[in-house]
């Protein structure tokens, strides 16, 4: 499964990373936050929080406002 992190600007186009390397920053740092883009479905970020827990890690999703628009958002997720 690939995800598109959050982009850095308004004018850029997201990164995809993919699960496999997110498992290995996890590992690596022993929890992580990631910063996912609003481009991404629900359900898709719904299937890594199922697939981490199925893992016994804790998982937190949450929506991450930073504007008065509507669409002005990101997915925030950490992962312990």
């Amino acid at each position: 499964m690939k995800l598109k992190l959050a982009r850095k600007d308004l004018k850029s186009s997201p990164r995809e990373i993919d699960i496999e390397e997110i498992e290995k920053r996890v590992e690596e740092s022993n929890g992580e936050i990631f910063y996912f883009d609003r481009e991404n479905s629900h359900k898709d970020l719904v299937a890594l929080v199922e697939h981490f827990e199925n893992l016994n890690k804790t998982v937190y999703l949450r929506e991450a406002k930073y504007g008065f628009d509507e669409e002005d958002y990101v997915y925030e997720v950490h992962i312990l």
